[in-house]
């Protein structure tokens, strides 16, 4: 099949899901959460075996779909890509943000690290602040204890207003009671409203607009979460709301005169569009702080101290950039320079090799095409493949890896996430960057 229209260009963006559903009365639950937080730990632990593994349509972006039993339901488990904030910068994050705002689950876990639940609350906020039923599951307790970090969970499900439970993923046993939290989500709803409180000029801004959205068909949306993204202005977002709910809410005269009502008194107060986004994100940040008051205490104040000071050197103005260059120069270094060692051994072996397997197929007397083919077309390419790609890529990634459990790789995404926007696209591509470009100085040296 050829390239059609709705392959292309925005038809190519099309985000939904399949879903697998057993009987039209399972539940459906999205498994949501920060990257590197256990999510696919807990979604395998309770789905076990018996689950669905495929992409959304137009995006490389994998997806899991696993089913679990419950006491009254059936429950199909999405696990959507990781993510820090529903307010996209990249594919995964918008693919994470459509299916929790717009595919209408009938609930949201999400998946906290213990050991920074402060940054995970965010995410939270902005799921509850959606109208999504949600449980929260705070993993990796194990770690937590033994960083000196003790969490009353208990004091977070009662601020929050939802069920909260704690677990250890790779522990089965923690989690037997993950089920009973998810369905007891299913029978309440969000009690905290707002869920994140604005600054009074922008929650002034917000109620026009609500009261222009009432009596609006918003499928199922809840109207103050539409009105900040209204302000907000995100492109891609008001395609996918207009999609979502049809251009006819957005013709409606009264929310027109609202929205223009708005933005001229924000912007009377020198709010402008980019001053929204950052009172809309500090917001959050600070809601989330003040719910960890009381909750998170520290056995010993240094372990907080420490990473702040670490992260002074590592994402500082002055010192960001040297550190960065520096460390990803000698791991560039180490990957070009030590992989030559086992690069020229492969190669020399494997092209002697092939040169024996010549001279006895001539001693056979094989005819000269298959001699060519096999020794020429099919081996020589494979063992000079081989020899250049594999050993870089047997150092570069496990150095990779390395970096990222020390929380190093984010701090880098994070480093260039301004500078990449500027090209449209987000710091995380920084690090495909980085593999293309090892790929390619072994491709030149070779």
């Amino acid at each position: 099949m050829g390239l059609t229209k709705n392959a292309v260009g925005k038809g190519a963006l099309d985000t939904s899901l399949v879903l697998q559903k057993r009987i039209p009365d399972d539940r459906v639950i999205a498994l949501a959460g920060n990257p590197n937080v256990g999510k696919s730990t807990v979604f395998n632990a309770l789905t076990g075996m018996n689950q669905h593994t495929g992409n959304w349509p137009g995006k490389t972006v994998a997806s899991a779909q696993g089913y679990f039993l419950g006491e009254e339901h059936g429950y199909l488990l999405v696990d959507i890509p990781g993510t820090y904030s529903l307010l996209a910068h990249s594919a995964e994050e918008e693919v994470a943000r459509n299916f929790i705002c717009f595919e209408s689950p009938d609930a949201a876990v999400v998946v906290c690290d213990a050991t920074c639940l402060e940054r995970n609350l965010n995410l939270v906020l902005q799921i509850m602040e959606c109208g999504v039923r949600t449980a929260v599951c705070v993993n990796l307790l194990d770690e937590a204890e033994r960083k000196g970090i003790r969490l009353d969970l208990d004091l977070l499900s009662a601020r929050l207003g939802v069920p909260v439970i704690g677990v250890t993923a790779r522990k089965k046993r923690s989690l037997r009671t993950l089920t009973a939290t998810i369905e007891r989500a299913m029978e309440t709803t969000n009690t905290t409203y707002p869920v994140i409180p604005y600054p009074l000029i922008l929650e002034d801004a917000i109620r026009p607009i609500m009261n222009a959205l009432d009596g609006l068909e918003l499928g199922g949306l809840d109207s103050r979460w539409i009105a900040l993204r209204l302000l907000d202005g995100d492109a891609g977002l008001m395609r996918e709301l207009e999609k979502h709910l049809g251009s006819d809410v957005f013709r409606s005269p009264a929310l027109s005169l609202a929205m223009k009502n708005a933005e001229t008194v924000l912007e009377e107060q020198g709010i402008d569009r980019l001053a929204r986004e950052d009172v809309i994100v500090s917001s959050a940040i600070a809601r989330a702080e003040e719910l960890c008051r009381g909750v998170v205490t520290y056995e010993k104040q240094s372990y907080l101290e420490r990473d702040r000071k670490i992260d002074k050197i590592l994402t500082g103005r002055v010192t960001a950039y040297p550190v960065m260059l520096l460390l990803l120069a000698l791991i560039f270094w180490l990957t070009v320079t030590v992989s030559n060692i086992p690069s020229e051994w492969l190669s020399t072996v494997g092209f002697g090799l092939i040169e024996r397997l010549a001279t006895l197929l001539t001693t056979w007397r094989a005819p000269p095409w298959l001699i060519g083919v096999l020794t020429d077309g099919i081996l020589r390419v494979l063992v000079w493949v081989v020899s250049v790609m594999l050993p870089p890529m047997a150092i570069f990634f496990p150095l990779f890896t390395l970096l990222e459990d020390m929380g190093y790789l984010p701090r880098v995404a994070y480093n260039l996430d301004r500078h990449f926007q500027r090209c449209h696209a987000c710091g995380k591509q920084s690090l495909t960057m980085c593999v293309v470009d090892i790929r390619m100085q072994k491709i030149v040296i070779k």
